[in-house]
C-alpha cells in the first residue's frame, strides 16, 4: 500500500507558530525565567503535568504516587524536594506538624485523580462503587472517590488554587452527576470552581486530546472568571513522525492493516468493510495529514503512513515529553498515555499566572 503523505521529516520548523516547542530538552526549564509560584502534584505518575508547570516557569516542590515504579520515573526527570510515595489517602493521615511548610503556602494544587472508570473506552458504570487492582500501584482500590479524597487535600493545604485534569467521559452521562457533586465538595472545602473541556490539538500538542480541567480558586482570593481558549494551528502527526515505526505482531491486525485506506481512523473501520465485524475501534489509526489520536495507557496505535506501530520517539512528539526524557525500563506508551502533555499543562499554567496571579 501507498503512503497518504509525503511528509517524512522531523525537523521542520513548527515552534516559530506555537507559544511552547513540542520539541524541547529537560535542561530547557533551567534557562526560564522562574514566576516564583509554587506546585505540589497528586497522582503524577510520569510527571507531564509537573513538566508543564515547568515550562511556564513554577517551581514543582513536590509529588504524591502510589506507584513505586511511576515514583522512580517521576523521580528521575523531576527532581521533586518532597516526594511522597504512598496513596493520597495515607497523605492525608500525615499530621501537619509532619509535613514541610512550604506545603501550606502553595500557589496551586494539581492533581490528575485516576479516570480509567469515567473513560467512554472503559466499563464506566459497571466500574463504580467496586474495589479492583488497577496498574496505579498494584492496590486494590477505588479510583472513583479519589477525586474527592484530592478535595480533602485541597482542605488540608489549602493551596490558593487547585487544577485537577480528568477524562472527558466524566461529562457524559450519569457520570455528570459526580460532576456535581465534585463542584459541591470544592464549595464546602473552601474553593468557587470552573470546569474547561480543553482539547490539545488547538493548543500546540500534536495529539487531538480532549480533556477537562477543574480550576479552583480559593474564595479568598477572589480572582477575577478565568477564560481559557486555545486556538493554535494544529500540528499533524506527519510532521512529527520518525521515517519508520515498528513492525505490529503477526495476528489480524497485521493483516487488516494491509487493507487499510486513508480514511480509517481505526482497525474497527477496517474490520467492518472486510470482515463485517465492529471489533476494534479503539485500536486507533493516526493519519498524517492531522494530529495523532489520544495516546492511552492501553490498546493499540498504529501509523496510517506504513501501516506500523509508534516508537518511543513518536509517543515522545505527540505527547510533547522532553527528547531526553528517561523512562527507566517503563513503556513509553503507559507513561504517556497516563499523563497530561506538558506544553498542554503548560499553556494553562501560563494564562492562570497571566489572568490571576500576575495581577497581584
Amino acid at each position: 500500500m501507498t503512503s497518504n503523505s509525503n511528509v517524512n521529516v522531523l525537523d521542520v520548523d513548527l515552534n516559530s507558530t506555537h507559544k511552547y516547542p513540542w520539541k524541547w530538552q529537560l535542561s530547557d526549564v533551567e534557562s526560564i525565567p522562574q514566576n516564583g509560584l509554587k506546585v505540589f502534584s497528586c497522582f503524577s505518575c510520569g510527571g507531564g503535568s509537573s513538566m508543564g508547570y515547568k515550562l511556564a516557569g513554577y517551581d514543582v516542590v513536590g509529588n504524591v504516587e502510589i506507584d513505586p515504579r511511576m515514583m522512580r520515573v517521576y523521580q528521575k526527570n523531576n527532581h521533586p524536594r518532597h516526594p511522597f510515595l504512598m496513596d493520597v489517602r495515607d497523605f492525608l493521615k500525615i499530621p501537619d506538624e509532619e509535613l514541610p511548610e512550604e506545603l501550606f503556602h502553595l500557589d496551586i494544587l494539581d492533581g490528575s485523580p485516576p479516570c480509567s472508570v469515567f473513560s467512554t473506552a472503559g466499563e464506566r458504570e459497571k466500574g463504580w462503587n467496586k474495589e479492583k487492582v488497577f496498574r496505579e500501584g498494584q492496590a486494590k482500590q477505588r479510583l472513583d472517590d479519589l477525586f474527592f479524597w484530592f478535595i480533602d487535600i485541597a482542605r488540608k493545604l489549602q493551596p490558593r488554587v487547585v487544577v485537577a485534569e480528568n477524562v472527558s467521559g466524566l461529562l457524559r452521562g450519569q457520570a455528570k452527576g459526580c460532576v456535581n457533586e465534585i463542584f459541591h465538595a470544592f464549595d464546602a472545602a473552601g474553593y468557587k470552581t470552573q470546569l474547561f473541556l480543553l482539547n490539545s490539538a488547538y493548543m500546540g500538542v500534536p495529539q487531538k486530546r480532549e480533556r477537562c480541567f477543574f480550576v479552583a480558586q480559593r474564595k479568598d482570593q477572589q480572582f477575577p472568571k478565568l477564560s481559557l481558549s486555545f486556538k493554535e494551528v494544529p500540528i499533524r502527526f506527519g510532521a512529527v513522525r520518525t521515517p519508520e515505526g515498528l513492525e505490529p505482531e503477526d495476528g489480524v491486525y497485521k493483516e487488516l492493516l494491509k487493507q487499510r485506506k486513508p480514511s480509517d481512523k481505526s482497525i474497527g473501520d477496517i474490520s467492518k468493510r472486510v470482515r463485517g465485524k465492529d471489533s476494534g475501534f479503539n485500536n486507533t489509526i493516526w493519519p498524517d495529514d492531522e494530529p495523532a489520536g489520544t495516546v492511552t495507557a492501553s490498546g493499540n496505535h498504529f501509523r496510517g503512513y506504513d501501516g506500523k506501530k509508534p516508537t518511543i520517539q513518536d509517543y515522545i512528539n505527540v505527547q510533547t515529553f522532553p527528547q531526553d526524557y528517561a523512562f527507566d525500563g517503563q513503556p513509553a506508551q503507559y507513561i504517556c498515555g497516563m499523563s497530561v502533555p506538558p506544553v498542554m499543562m503548560a499553556q494553562i499554567a501560563s494564562e492562570i499566572n497571566r489572568q490571576w496571579f500576575a495581577r497581584r
